[in-house]
C-alpha cells in the first residue's frame, strides 16, 4: 500500500514554488513604482513630442514622467546618460537622427546607439522639405539638378552644420543626382533658413513645418517634400520621388528608448501605452500642427527602423567623406 504522504509532500513543494513566485510576480505588475524621467537631448522638436506624451503617459502609468534636458555635445551627452543608466526602466531618452548619425562622425563615442538602448516605440516624423530662394531660375527638382549640373559648384545650400540631418539630407540628394553643390554650414538649421531667406545661400532644406510659412508667403519655393508622400502643410509641393528622385528620403523622427537589458516586461508596457497615447485625437492634432504625424509599431519594427537609419546614414557619410570639423 502506498503512503498518503508522498501526494501531500508533493501538493506542499507545489505550493510552496507558488508561494515563492507570488513576490517576483507581483514585482514585475507594479512597474512603474516611481517617477520616470524622459531625458532629451535637445529643445525644439524633441522637447516638444517629450512634453506632449509626458502627461498622456503619467495619466495611464499612474506616475510622474519627468522630461530632462541634457544639451550639449551634438546630443552625446544626453545619448550617453541613458546609455549608461540603471536599465530599470525609470530613465529613457527622446532621441532624433542625431542618435544615429553621431557614432559614424565620431567612432571613439562611450556608447553604441544599438548595442546599448533598447527602442521602445516610434512616435512621431516629420518630414523636410526642399526650398529654394526665388531668385533661383528652378520651378522643380528636375530644374534644379539640371542647373547644378550646369553650373557645378556654383550652387550653394546652407545647413546647420557638419552631419547634421539636413547637410546629410543634401550630401544624399548630391550623390544620387551625381551633382556638386557647395555647402556653407551655419550654427543651426534656423540660420541657415534665415540666410536662405536673405539669399545669402540658394538652397536649404528643413522641416516642413518651418519652411511653410514662408513658402505660402512667396519668400521661399518649396521644389520637393523629402518623404514618400506629400504633406497637408504644402499640398502642391510633389514628393522626391514624383520629382524623379525616389532615394532622396528624409525625415526627423523622434524615438523613445531605454539602457539595454531593461526588463521586457517594462519595455513592451511602455511600448503598449505610448502606442496609445500617440494615437489619441487630440495628440495627432497636436503632431499635425508640428507638420508631422504619429507612428506606432512593436518593440520589434522600432528596433528595425533605428538599424535601417543607423545603416543609411552611415552609408551617406562614407560615400561624402564627411568628417567632423
Amino acid at each position: 500500500m502506498k503512503s498518503p504522504r508522498a501526494p501531500i509532500a508533493g501538493l506542499g513543494a507545489v505550493l510552496l514554488a507558488a508561494l515563492a513566485a507570488l513576490p517576483l510576480a507581483a514585482g514585475a505588475q507594479a512597474y512603474p513604482s516611481k517617477p520616470i524621467r524622459i531625458i532629451l537631448p535637445f529643445a525644439g522638436g524633441t522637447d516638444a513630442v517629450a512634453r506632449l506624451l509626458a502627461p498622456r503617459l503619467a495619466a495611464t502609468l499612474g506616475q510622474q514622467i519627468l522630461p530632462e534636458q541634457r544639451l550639449g555635445a551634438g546630443g552625446n551627452i544626453a545619448h550617453e546618460t541613458v546609455a549608461k543608466a540603471a536599465p530599470d526602466g525609470y530613465t529613457l531618452l527622446m532621441a532624433a537622427p542625431p542618435l544615429v548619425i553621431n557614432p559614424h562622425l565620431n567612432p571613439r563615442l562611450g556608447f553604441d546607439p544599438l548595442s546599448d538602448l533598447a527602442p521602445i516605440a516610434l512616435l512621431a516624423t516629420i518630414p523636410n522639405v526642399l526650398v529654394v530662394h526665388p531668385s533661383v531660375p528652378a520651378k522643380s527638382l528636375r530644374e534644379l539638378l539640371q542647373l547644378a549640373r550646369a553650373r557645378p559648384g556654383r550652387l550653394t545650400y546652407g545647413s546647420g552644420g557638419v552631419g547634421s540631418s539636413n547637410h546629410l539630407a543634401a550630401e544624399l540628394l548630391k550623390t544620387v543626382a551625381g551633382v556638386q553643390i557647395l555647402h556653407v554650414p551655419y550654427k543651426s538649421a534656423t540660420i541657415a533658413l534665415g540666410n536662405a531667406l536673405g539669399g545669402e545661400v540658394d538652397i536649404v532644406i528643413v522641416a516642413a513645418s518651418s519652411a511653410a510659412g514662408y513658402v505660402q508667403q512667396g519668400r521661399m519655393r518649396a521644389l520637393a517634400v523629402l518623404d514618400r508622400k506629400r504633406v497637408d502643410a504644402l499640398p502642391q509641393v510633389p514628393t522626391a520621388a514624383e520629382a524623379g528622385a525616389p532615394q532622396v528620403v528624409a525625415v526627423n523622427w523622434y524615438i523613445l528608448l531605454a539602457p539595454a537589458a531593461t526588463p521586457r516586461a517594462a519595455l513592451e508596457r511602455l511600448n503598449a501605452e505610448t502606442v496609445k497615447a500617440m494615437a489619441q485625437p487630440d495628440t495627432r492634432e497636436r503632431i499635425a500642427a508640428m507638420g508631422g504625424e504619429p507612428a506606432a509599431g512593436t518593440l520589434e519594427q522600432t528596433a528595425e527602423f533605428l538599424r535601417a537609419e543607423h545603416a543609411r546614414w552611415g552609408k551617406v557619410i562614407r560615400e561624402a567623406g564627411i568628417r567632423p570639423e
